[in-house]
């Protein structure tokens, strides 16, 4: 039986030894028990002969050295009914053995042999010196080093251990290296969850609970995993069935510590909800260290900076300590609260968190973005951190409970974007800087800082420039730092620009400032400070870099690569660069990362206002923008078609006068599209408003996989409301038809399926009008799509059709493919499975013939469903398997999660509940195609398996969760839960 009572057993016989080395480098003998019994002499197999032949050689392996007499191998190879000619056998399998080996390995001694080799030569000896390093890492508290060693251990493993040896003795030993391989896969899977990797472990404690149904810590182990992904309903169910089970099979109930652990899920415990305490040093946790750089020249502040260090100090008490600056901008809020962030740290020695919140712009940051980098700095793995604001919320307060961190929130937008923030535990403290006062924040102890004092500033001043030049000139000095407002940032870019250039004096400084036709008006008042910095840094700028400067604020992203400002500013990039590395220089600009640049919030509003006020003519500013966007659409066109080659629909958009970055490897085109996502939306929203309309909904369209990946799906989303409605404003269907389209395509993708239909819809009845192939094509295939997932097959395979007919009128093969993959779904749901899986090879085909490999995992995708409707469960899983491993080469993740969920299907339908309750796991974790609704669908799987598994109300859990999703959308999924659980609750 597998029922595991009693301590862990170890693989006796053999001494743990050295570390092995790398045996087969010097052409040494290597053997492999841990599998089928082989032999190598460097890296040349060596027969081993006949299978009683291989059960000598086996006897004498796992004897490490040791002699084995004739009679005990004997007895090993044929037990107690040996052949009359047994010993002679066995001295010509030895001779045999010898003559393979060499007379120096395989020796004989004392009437018996043994063999004798180096101590790393034998893979069953490497696997226990990778075992006992591992409890001696997990005794010194270095759980990942545990983890890993163990997961080498078991790494050794090819199959069976002593596969088709034959004989007692091989016999006994299979079932003891099995047993102990059990023990390594627990005690690997046990560090995984102290290492906080429980939602990854699930799929696999899922797969062993149902290979060993009776190993009570296997179901122990599983439960936890559950109870850490938020699943209690689920962890309660593995109990309940492994009870059931146990009374069933063995008469018995789950021992003690399977009984406490179901008490303490009961009660919520939240100690359960971390790794437990072990007797043995904790492994040190992450410290962030996150702060900037303070000024070495920080100057004044003297009496605030006191303030704010007693107030941090206190939150060593009982309370924390939250305290907000308030002033505006350009007043030194940063400087200050990061150099008092510095003198404050020894109060926080578990670390300190930095983010700029950007809330002066027109995005601010998403709290729940800021919360996914804070936990990920704590330690946290990605696999763990929810999705929702609140559940992240408080997973991070949870990190913080019982250390003693600095958070500093800079630049925040209102007390709404800080609440989920802040850590909210005694111990910890947070910092805000914002421009309004956030007298919202309850219990925040706010300061509004001014400018500075006219000595402060002096000092500031005389800093950066040099005692020597200040000293001769002070009063001209004086004069400077009034020009400024007594602002620190507005003093620090003017003493910078006199520090780096010799000749000037203060005096023509001050001559500069003084004339205002140089200084905006209202230097004294709100933002115009600021401004009035800003202005004296651009004065001094070169024609070409203020060009630059003025030019490049127009863009809305959050940042511009070195190629996009080559674009916009009409230049060759090697000047560009030039260009914007002086700006950098003058602190005008931010290097965000080598070949990206930014703008501080306040100098982006500053440079178009210099635009506006300065560029001549004035149509060169749309003109640049006009640029950015030829740019931004001519390489994601390109980048489209060589991800589709054949695929008419870049055939269609709107020439481009610019060009812009031409690939030719597949990969490079899909990181240039992801990494400039942000600031291509960004330009394609934001043309909304101007006569580029067109050419914006152009690079929506062309930008498409950013809506089908999931990834920038929000942001996608409202650029595609926003250009919808521009169209509708502007009477231009043809706009207006491609952005429903490419809206419809979003909603399909989140398992939005009324709004879907909808977009798609209106963007087929605008296509009838405009004759445009793109929206006839991708809006009628959509609707196909959507009919299928509810259920209305007429209706869907009426839009399919009509789908395949617009592509092929079109000369589009790629979609042309594509539909009759989509039409290939609707027929397997109409059991018309022969003509399902004709057309999916039909689709495939084609893709395949254009060697369209991510295309070609699509059709695989829907090949591998119609074959599975057609009982071919075996031919499903080849193409859904070569589906996933060309999604996960191209970060499709959603559609690798839904490859998941159809191999469940298939590995269902062919009778494996256990491989099949695996990759439904899997496809919860990943997420899948369609939303919350196909998430649903995945567990009534998952259900199934489980209830295969005789895990009964595990399952029952699993189609409760799913019920409650199906009625939330009203879809007709829900009776069919309903009915599954109809038995349940009857009984």
């Amino acid at each position: 039986m597998d029922r595991d009572n009693g301590p862990r057993a170890r693989v006796p016989e053999q001494r743990a030894p050295r570390q092995r080395s790398a045996a087969d480098d010097d052409g040494g003998l290597r053997f492999s028990v841990l599998g089928p019994v082989r032999a190598w002499r460097g890296g040349e197999a060596l027969p081993s002969g006949s299978p009683q032949q291989r059960a000598l050689l086996t006897a004498l392996l796992l004897r490490a050295g040791r002699t084995a007499t004739a009679a005990e191998l004997i007895d090993a190879i044929w037990g107690e009914d040996p052949p009359s000619q047994a010993l002679a056998a066995v001295r010509t399998y030895a001779s045999r053995l010898r003559k393979v080996l060499d007379q120096q390995t395989l020796v004989s001694d004392a009437g018996g042999y043994a063999i004798r080799t180096t101590h790393d030569a034998v893979d069953l000896t490497v696997a226990q010196e990778l075992a006992a390093g591992a409890e001696k890492a997990r005794a010194g508290g270095d759980r990942a080093q545990a983890r890993d060693l163990l997961d080498k251990a078991l790494g050794l493993w090819d199959g069976e251990a002593l596969a088709s040896v034959p004989g007692p003795y091989a016999e006994n030993q299979r079932t003891r290296l099995e047993e102990w391989r059990l023990q390594l896969t627990e005690a690997r899977l046990d560090l995984d969850l102290d290492l906080g990797c429980h939602a990854e472990a699930v799929s696999e404690l899922t797969a062993l609970t149902a290979a060993h149904p009776l190993r009570e810590r296997l179901r122990e182990l599983l439960m936890v995993a559950l109870y850490r992904s938020g699943r209690q309903a689920e962890a309660l169910a593995v109990y309940a069935d492994t009870r059931r089970l146990l009374a069933d099979e063995l008469g018995v109930d789950p021992r003690p510590e399977l009984s406490q652990l179901q008490q303490r899920i009961l009660q919520a415990d939240e100690e359960l909800a971390r790794p437990a305490d072990e007797p043995v040093p904790a492994p040190v946790p992450v410290r962030p260290a996150q702060l900037p750089a303070t000024v070495p020249d920080f100057t004044g502040r003297a009496s605030f900076v006191r303030e704010l260090g007693e107030r941090l100090a206190t939150a060593e008490g009982s309370v924390m300590a939250v305290s907000a600056l308030a002033g505006i901008g350009g007043v030194g809020k940063t400087t200050l609260a990061v150099h008092v962030a510095h003198q404050a740290r020894q109060h926080f020695p578990d670390g300190q968190l930095y983010v700029d919140l950007q809330g002066a712009g027109a995005r601010a940051a998403e709290p729940e973005t800021v919360l996914g980098v804070f936990l990920r700095a704590l330690g946290t793995a990605d696999s763990a951190i929810p999705d929702s604001l609140d559940e992240r919320a408080a997973l991070y307060r949870s990190t913080l409970d019982g250390r003693r961190i600095l958070v500093l929130l800079d630049n925040a937008h209102d007390a709404a974007q800080v609440r989920p923030l802040l850590p909210g535990t005694a111990g910890c403290a947070a910092l805000v800087t914002s421009r309004v006062r956030l007298v919202d924040l309850a219990g925040a102890h706010l300061v509004d800082l001014d400018v500075m004092s006219p000595e402060e500033a002096l000092q500031l001043f005389t800093r950066i420039v040099g005692e020597e030049r200040i000293n001769s000139e002070r009063e001209a000095a004086l004069d400077v730092v009034a020009a400024c407002g007594f602002l620190p940032l507005a003093i620090r870019i003017a003493a910078s620009r006199l520090a780096a250039r010799r000749t000037w004096t203060v005096s023509a400084l001050a001559a500069r400032l003084a004339d205002e036709r140089r200084r905006l008006d209202e230097l004294q008042a709100g933002d115009l400070a600021v401004k009035a910095t800003f202005e004296l840094g651009y004065g001094q700028l070169e024609p070409a870099q203020a060009r630059a400067f003025r030019l490049l604020g127009l863009a809305d992203g959050p940042d511009i690569s070195l190629a996009a400002a080559a674009a916009l500013l009409n230049l060759e990039a090697h000047a560009v660069e030039d260009l914007l590395e002086a700006l950098v220089d003058t602190s005008l600009l931010e290097s965000a990362a080598p070949g990206r640049y930014r703008y501080h919030d306040l100098v982006r509003l500053y440079a178009r206002s210099c635009a506006e006020r300065d560029e001549e003519p004035p149509e060169e500013r749309e003109a640049a923008l006009s640029r950015l966007l030829d740019f931004y659409l001519a390489t994601a066109a390109g980048v489209y078609a060589l991800e589709r080659p054949g695929d008419r629909a870049v055939a269609h958009l709107v020439a481009t006068e610019h060009p812009g970055i031409e690939f030719t490897d597949g990969h490079e085109a899909v990181d240039w599209l992801y990494s400039e996502a942000d600031s291509l939306l960004a330009c394609a929203h934001q043309s909304a408003s101007s006569g580029m309309l067109q050419r914006a909904v152009d690079l929506l369209c062309a930008a498409k996989d950013l809506a089908e990946s999931g990834a920038n799906s929000r942001q996608y989303e409202t650029t595609g409301v926003a250009l919808r409605d521009a169209a509708m404003a502007a009477a231009d269907p043809r706009s207006e038809a491609r952005a429903r389209a490419s809206l419809s395509t979003v909603y399909l993708v989140s398992g939005r399926f009324t709004l879907a239909d909808e977009e798609a819809r209106h963007a087929m009845d605008l296509a009838k009008s405009t004759k445009d192939p793109i929206p006839a094509c991708w809006a009628p295939n959509d609707r196909g799509i959507i009919a299928f997932y509810q259920e209305r097959h007429e209706e869907g395979e009426k839009f399919l059709q009509e789908a395949i007919d617009n592509y092929r009128a079109d000369g589009n093969l790629v979609g042309e493919a594509s539909a009759l993959c989509n039409l290939s779904r609707i027929h397997v749901n109409m059991n018309r499975t022969a003509s399902a899986v004709e057309l999916a090879q039909q689709g495939t085909a084609i893709f395949d013939g254009m060697g369209l490999s991510l295309r070609t995992a699509n059709g695989r995708f829907a090949l591998g469903i119609a074959l599975t409707q057609a009982g071919r469960s075996a031919e499903a899983l080849e193409e859904l398997d070569e589906a996933l491993r060309v999604f996960q080469g191209n970060r499709q993740r959603l559609w690798e999660g839904s490859t998941h969920f159809r191999m469940a299907e298939a590995h269902l339908a062919d009778k494996r509940p256990a491989r099949a309750a695996q990759h439904a796991e899997q496809a919860l974790a990943l997420r899948v195609i369609g939303g919350e609704w196909m998430r649903g669908n995945v567990l009534i799987t998952l259900g199934h398996a489980l209830e295969r598994l005789g895990q009964i109300d595990r399952a029952h859990a699993c189609w409760t969760e799913a019920l409650a999703i199906h009625e939330q959308f009203g879809a007709a999924e829900a009776d069919k839960v309903r009915a599954l659980l109809t038995p349940v609750n009857a009984a």
